[in-house]
């Protein structure tokens, strides 16, 4: 999108600009009106599963129901407590919806089709849906009514009991796809196991799915977790003394961080874009429509449990959490760090480093002898043992232009490969700085069968004649 403003004549920061904010409304247009649907949608679940009709009056099926609901708060006044600290209790409820809206900056809807692709994505939801509790906190505390107070007790310690097995959760994902980058969990479960993309097919993280589902509704403060809010105990919990619009902004603040949540067990455990088998052609349907489609699952699993599990209570809450959930987490992180050390990392790691210089999974970076005639970098004199590495790369310039080049391999005197990476392109702006990502590359067999390749490189030109290529060796049949 920004060469498209780019191309309009503008200069690359505003063209940046322009594109940063249509990708922001391009996201949150569609998520406020997937939750005023996914409100319908849970009233009718509810409604179905107790043999009721549900909203079946505003619109055509009851579909305007929501939409009547938050033109009636809308019209209605505003009423702040004589005794309650107006700055923050006004702040609040502005607090809860806004940090439901940033986590979605990181989330992949497609191959690239992200906000903000950052390489510390999980680490930024995590972070973001721990600022969430505040909103309830303060407006606890701020509404100066003992049924808000004991309400903002419970959601800070129950914010904090499940955040603590969520992250050891967290932690067994990134140490298998070998990545915080949400964008590259999704693409490290294509055909994980068999044809199964996701890593719910694992057996050592399947188990993490299920606990993870389980904080999630206990994250977000959903039945059976929704102490918060205990209408037998708490009246309405933090929201007692609020009305209007700010009533209306915990409404919407709550079901986006329950799409939230089940989003981020489509993309963590469910191939989150991916179709749910590799087949080529289940890849005919668009990447965000598989996503949306695990999303509503989820949702449906959400809502079911709603209504038919009963609340629970708070000592069972805090136990489920620090009890079970922590230790079980704890211990899988043992399991799977194990696991890969004894499959991916252990019994070949001083024959590669012998051999290859890195061990499979990491980079290396090497300096070579380079030439540069005509826009273009050849290695010269340089060889690469054992591996024989073909493919189609893409070179993308500093000003984000996109254009094809050629990855060509050729024997050296000695039968080593000696490689080649002539790469063509039109500089308008100065020096570029060539970023390779690769497409379907087929690790071949090396010397001694283990089958390692050059999977990513990204070169740059350090000083004349000097190039610098990182190379990340893998064993056949592994994903980077």
């Amino acid at each position: 999108m920004t060469e498209f403003f780019m191309g309009l004549g503008l200069s690359y920061e505003m063209a940046w600009g322009l594109s940063t904010i249509c990708g922001i409304l391009l996201i949150a247009f569609p998520l406020m009106l997937g939750v005023a649907m996914i409100i319908y949608a849970d009233r009718k679940i509810w409604a179905a599963m107790a043999l009721r009709k549900g909203p079946n009056v505003v619109g055509p099926l009851g579909l305007l129901q929501s939409f009547a609901d938050g033109l009636k708060v809308f019209l209605q006044e505003t009423i702040i407590p004589t005794a309650a600290n107006k700055g923050l209790f006004l702040i609040a409820p502005i607090i809860t919806f806004t940090v439901a809206l940033l986590a979605w900056a990181v989330i992949p809807f497609n191959s690239g089709a992200v906000l903000a692709d950052i390489n510390v994505g999980l680490l930024y939801v995590l972070a973001i849906s721990s600022l969430g509790v505040y909103g309830v906190v303060i407006a606890g505390w701020s509404s100066n009514s003992k049924y808000p107070f004991f309400s903002a007790m419970r959601a800070s310690a129950q914010m904090i009991s499940y955040e603590v097995s969520i992250g050891f959760i967290l932690i067994c994902v990134v140490l298998w796809a070998g990545t915080f980058n949400l964008n590259d969990i999704v693409k490290a479960q294509q055909s994980h196991v068999w044809i199964i993309n996701g890593f719910v097919a694992n057996p050592l993280l399947f188990p993490m799915w299920v606990m993870f589902l389980i904080s999630g509704m206990a994250e977000t403060a959903r039945a059976p977790f929704d102490l918060t809010e205990a209408e037998s105990e708490l009246v309405a919990g933090y929201q007692t003394e609020y009305s209007s619009m700010a009533f209306a902004l915990y409404w919407l603040g709550e079901y986006a961080n329950v799409l939230l949540m089940c989003a981020l067990n489509a993309v963590l455990f469910w191939g989150g874009y991916l179709p749910p088998l590799d087949i080529p052609v289940l890849y005919l349907v668009p990447g965000f429509v598989w996503l949306l489609l695990k999303i509503l699952f989820f949702f449906f699993i959400f809502s079911w449990v709603k209504a038919t599990v009963p609340r629970y209570r708070y000592d069972q809450l805090m136990r489920l959490g620090w009890k079970i959930f922590l230790p079980v987490s704890l211990g899988f992180v043992v399991l799977v760090s194990g696991w890969l050390m004894m499959t991916r990392y252990g019994p070949n790691r001083a024959e590669e480093i012998a051999q290859f210089g890195a061990v499979r999974g990491t980079d290396k970076v090497s300096s070579y002898d380079c030439e540069t005639t005509g826009g273009r970098y050849a290695f010269i004199n340089s060889t690469i043992s054992g591996a024989e590495d073909r493919g189609q790369w893409t070179v993308k310039e500093s000003s984000g232009a996109t254009l094809p080049a050629k990855f060509d391999d050729r024997a050296g005197p000695d039968g080593d490969m000696m490689a080649h990476l002539p790469i063509i392109w039109q500089s308008k702006s100065g020096p570029v700085k060539a970023v390779f990502s690769s497409g379907d590359v087929v690790p071949p067999e090396g010397p001694t069968g283990s089958g390692v390749s050059i999977q990513r490189a990204g070169v740059e030109q350090s000083e004349m004649g000097v190039c610098t290529i990182t190379h990340r060796f893998l064993h056949k049949g592994e994903r980077a």
